[in-house]
């Protein structure tokens, strides 16, 4: 895989300290094993990248790399504070989730390393438009709170399309609180065994940091998603930029 190809085909931004990239699903940021990622593949083509953030394998978008060990440290500090502005779009199997909800169900790992809700399916509770669990239903595990946002901006037949925002930022975050509500992104392998679809329709679409090596110091990137993203809801031409706009006004009132 030629990396200066890769890059240009990827590239969204970049300036003396960072390199935003539009990751296409299937592709690892860096660390799996038995596998190409694109750390790796820049170090090989002499490029030294240090991903600020990470996104699975299976998720398509937004990925942001330092270009040194100075921006690095910023920007991840943000990261782990909870204070970059995140924003996923998601297509689940629904057509019931409401205009606007709130997921505040904690994780924990359960068997195989594998993330879930860190209490029984049975015990998660729904009130108005929050799922959580009350603290006596916890297993006796660690726990790690977690928290995203949604707004509902499309819904067609069996299918809707969310925009996203994570609060905290835990592994599988969004994909596992998804599924144990009852609606998994389309396409994911931890959830959807269906097989109709051969990629998960999870996106990484903006982020938002403060950067004090720019004017004005504030970085804003987005990675407009390509029409496959889209295949399940069936967009007509030209319906997706207005779905966008849509989401961009409604999740905006749930930024901070």
């Amino acid at each position: 895989m030629d990396w200066s190809r890769l890059r240009a085909r990827m590239f969204v931004d970049e300036d003396e300290a960072i390199l935003a990239l539009h990751k296409p699903a299937g592709l690892s940021v860096t660390g799996e094993r038995h596998d190409t990622d694109l750390v790796e593949l820049a170090a090989a083509a002499g490029e030294t990248l240090y991903p600020v953030h990470r996104i699975d394998k299976v998720t398509s978008g937004l990925i942001l790399l330092a270009k040194e060990l100075g921006a690095h440290g910023q920007l991840t500090r943000q990261f782990n504070k909870q204070t970059a502005e995140k924003a996923y779009l998601a297509v689940v199997a629904s057509s019931e989730l409401p205009d606007v909800g709130v997921i505040d169900l904690p994780l924990s790992v359960g068997r195989k390393s594998r993330v879930r809700i860190a209490a029984p399916r049975e015990s998660i509770r729904r009130a108005a438009d929050r799922w959580f669990v009350e603290d006596a239903d916890l297993l006796d595990t660690k726990n790690y709170p977690s928290r995203t946002d949604f707004v509902t901006v499309l819904r067609r037949d069996d299918y809707a399309v969310l925009a996203l925002r994570p609060i905290t930022g835990r592994r599988h975050q969004i994909r596992v609180q998804l599924a144990w509500i009852g609606h998994p992104i389309v396409g994911d392998p931890l959830f959807d065994k269906s097989g109709a679809y051969e990629r998960t329709y999870l996106h990484s679409w903006r982020l938002g940091l403060a950067a004090d090596w720019r004017t004005p110091p504030r970085l804003e990137v987005e990675a407009t998603p390509d029409a496959e993203f889209w295949r399940p809801v069936q967009m007509e031409p030209g319906e997706a930029g207005e779905i966008l706009r849509r989401a961009s006004e409604l999740l905006g009132d749930r930024l901070p």
